[in-house]
């Protein structure tokens, strides 16, 4: 250990004053702040890690710090890794959905450290993350009234086309004076047609 003390002449006399009788660097350190700080979302869980050097991973503990992007530091929520890996993970359900949120992280030696003890560093840079919003329709849902806006008029409009082609073919057999038994059974497969149709647009609700 040193012993650290204050000289200084006050009054034309020197004066020394014992600061610290033992002092031990080692126990006295504060670190640098960690770095490059990044962060990673998916639907069940966002992780974030950073980088600390090499030789300090194993005696470094950590303290996370995240809240909605909006709201003062004084609201953040803590989050303590449970090892002494540079990464922490949040779960999904931790999160609101389409909510941005920002993080930070310090750190300091293990309390579990004999040889060395520090205070806390600085808040390092920020990394901002957002929990993807669950839609309130499934694309499969969207889709099927698409088709369903899309598939009724185009019915109805093939109806009455082929329906005004019936008149029309049906008076010009007529006239001639051939058989119009053939086109008289055309109303009962267009009935038959507009009964597939109906049973169509029943599945597609």
């Amino acid at each position: 250990g040193y012993r650290v003390s204050l000289q200084g002449n006050f009054f034309g006399r020197n004066h020394t004053y014992i600061t610290f009788p033992e002092y031990n660097p080692c126990k006295h350190i504060k670190l640098d702040p960690p770095s490059n700080i990044q962060s990673n979302v998916t639907a069940s869980k966002c992780q974030i890690w950073w980088s600390v050097p090499w030789y300090l991973v194993e005696i470094l503990q950590y303290e996370l710090q995240y809240k909605e992007y909006s709201m003062s530091w004084e609201t953040a929520l803590n989050k303590t890794p449970s090892s002494s890996l540079p990464q922490v993970e949040i779960e999904a359900t931790e999160l609101r959905s389409s909510i941005t949120y920002i993080a930070r992280v310090r750190c300091k030696v293990s309390e579990n450290e004999d040889s060395y003890h520090s205070q806390w560093s600085e808040w390092s840079q920020t990394t901002v993350f957002q929990r993807p919003g669950v839609p309130k329709l499934s694309e499969k849902i969207l889709n099927t009234r698409t088709m369903q806006l899309l598939f009724i008029p185009l019915s109805f409009g093939t109806l009455l086309y082929l329906f005004w082609n019936c008149k029309l073919s049906s008076s010009c057999f007529l006239t001639s004076g051939q058989k119009a038994s053939p086109v008289l059974t055309f109303p009962h497969q267009l009935l038959s047609f507009s009964h597939s149709i109906i049973c169509t647009t029943g599945i597609l609700r």
